[in-house]
Parts: structure tokens; sequence; C-alpha cells
């Protein structure tokens, strides 16, 4: 990745609720220095912050602020905080070694499923050697994925590489110029998301969190999916009613999950997904950036705005991501 060149440190305000952020992010080697709200000397040279689950009123004390970065790529929280000014230019964390990540872990998640992996640990805790299971052949299991930005198209690409038909849905066309790999079947238009859910016996979600994709994961939704198919919910806690997906796993119309971002997180102790037979509990680790990444790509689209240059990790606010 290209090196940031800069002078002086960018100083850069840390707002969350939930997070010390300037414990979690290392900035040796890059120009940022995070700075928490109680050391800012003067609000008013404070034009760069970076936020996660943010105040209601967390922008207004910096009225000089031209840039929030989040600190990874949902900037949903940040979108929807009352004090985020429209002039200011939000970023988010675009990193191919992070989709590199979440295409592994969409994968492992699929083969859980596919080969019934849980029943070999069960079987392992009751010393039982039991091979009669026989998997349905990849090439006639649909999996599809919804979302093909950065992080559903290294999904799609994985999943499709280990033999299985992938659909995928996304609200652009295909690009008269545009190469889709061998495998992969693209859906696009309004209707999309449900077009592939009535079709995949695995259904993976990673598409961004906005006012059309809230509480799109609803029992409606799950009875257009196939019996007996099973969901793989890697976007944003916020897309998905839990109660629904409980009812729909119940009632066998689905046969498994897996679960790795949740409206509450950590999910409380007594919340039903932790014990449930049929769902894989994750706490929200399908991938991470790297701290000093993270800061490196704050430095760059700050350096970006500052020259005149559109930020390369700009949120369309409009659009939500």
């Amino acid at each position: 990745m290209a090196a940031v060149s800069i002078q002086e440190p960018i100083e850069v305000v840390a707002l969350s609720r939930v997070f010390d952020l300037p414990r979690l992010f290392e900035t040796e080697g890059v120009p940022v220095r995070i700075l928490r709200p109680s050391e800012v000397v003067d609000p008013a040279l404070i034009e760069a912050a970076v936020a996660w689950l943010p105040e209601d009123g967390a922008f207004d004390a910096y009225p000089n602020l031209r840039m929030v970065s989040s600190i990874a790529a949902g900037v949903d929280s940040i979108l929807s905080c009352p004090s985020l000014r429209p002039q200011i230019v939000v970023t988010r964390i675009r990193d191919s070694r992070q989709a590199d990540l979440m295409a592994g872990f969409a994968a492992w998640q699929v083969v859980w499923h596919h080969r019934r992996m849980g029943d070999y640990l069960a079987n392992q805790s009751r010393r039982l050697w039991e091979r009669s299971f026989r998997p349905a052949a990849p090439e006639t299991v649909k999996v599809g994925v919804l979302g093909y930005g950065l992080m559903g198209r290294r999904c799609a690409e994985a999943i499709a590489a280990m033999g299985f038909r992938v659909v995928v849905a996304r609200n652009s066309a295909v690009a008269a110029d545009e190469t889709v790999p061998a495998g992969i079947e693209i859906i696009s238009g309004r209707e999309a998301v449900s077009i592939v859910a009535g079709q995949a016996d695995i259904l993976v979600n990673v598409l961004p969190l906005t006012e059309t994709t809230r509480d799109l994961l609803n029992r409606d939704f799950f009875r257009l999916m196939p019996k007996g198919a099973v969901l793989i919910q890697m976007g944003r806690g916020e897309h998905m009613i839990e109660a629904d997906l409980l009812e729909a796993l119940d009632s066998g119309h689905l046969s498994g999950a897996s679960v790795d971002v949740f409206r509450q997180e950590p999910p409380p102790e007594d919340h039903p997904f932790w014990l449930h037979p049929r769902i894989v509990v994750t706490p929200h680790k399908a991938s991470d950036t790297t701290p000093a990444e993270v800061m490196r790509q704050i430095a760059e689209n700050f350096i970006a705005l500052r020259e005149g240059r559109v930020p390369p990790g700009i949120v369309d606010r409009t659009a939500g991501y």
C-alpha cells in the first residue's frame, strides 16, 4: 500500500461511547496522534476525528471538524449521529487483506454447515466414530451472497473456488466491461435480494446497513428461503430481527445459522442464541483490519481532503456506504 507523506502529525480526536480508541490503535510510524476529548487543548484546531458508536453530541465540540473516519467498514452509527453536520466528510476503512479474512471466514461457515461439522464435534465428545453422512456435491448446492462490494466479491470468489454454485445480489447492473468470475451469477436490481434468498441453500449476508436493509432479515424474508436452508449473518446486527430467526429455526423451516453480529454486543448471558443447537455464535470476528492500517488510511484520507482531492475511503452519505 502507498506510504503516507506528511510533515506534522495529524491530531485526531477519538469519539466512542464503548471503546477507549487510543488504547486500541497504535500510531507508531504513522503521522496520526489520537487524542481523547479530555486531551484536546483547543477544540477549534481539531479537523479530523475517528469514531465508533459516538455519543449523540460527540461532534458538537469541534466547530472546524472536516472529516470523521470509522474504525472499520461500517459507518451507520456515524451517519445516524445527530451532531454530524452536512459538511463533514465521512470515510471508512477499505482493506483488501481484511476482505481476504472475511472470505475465509465465510468459506469456513459454508463448509461447517454443508459438511455438518458440528455433528463430528458432538460425536467426538461421545467417542463415536460415525461415517455414514455423505454431503451433497458442492456443484449441486447454491450459495447466495447478499452484497457485492469488496467484502462480498471476495466471499463469492472464495466460495465459488470450492465448487459451489454462487448467486450474488447487488444493486447495480453488471457493466459491459465487467468480468464476472467463473461460477458466480449476479442478480441486480431492487428485487435481487429477495430473488437470491428464494434460491439459496446457504445464504451469506454481507450487506451494508442502510434504511433499506435495516430489519431485512425478518419473518417474511426467512419464509422466502427454501426449507432447510442456512443463514450466515456477517453483516450488521441491525439487519436481523433475532426472534424471527429463532422462530424460523425452531419451526424447522431453516436448518441452521451462523451469527457473527448482534444488535447488542456482547449479547446478554441469557440470550437464546448462546445455547441453541442449530446456531454457531462468533463474537463479531469475521475479519479485522490491523490498527496500523486503520491509522494509515485515516492519514491518507485526511491528506487527500486537505489537498482538495476525493479521499479514497469517502462514504456516499446518501447511499449509506
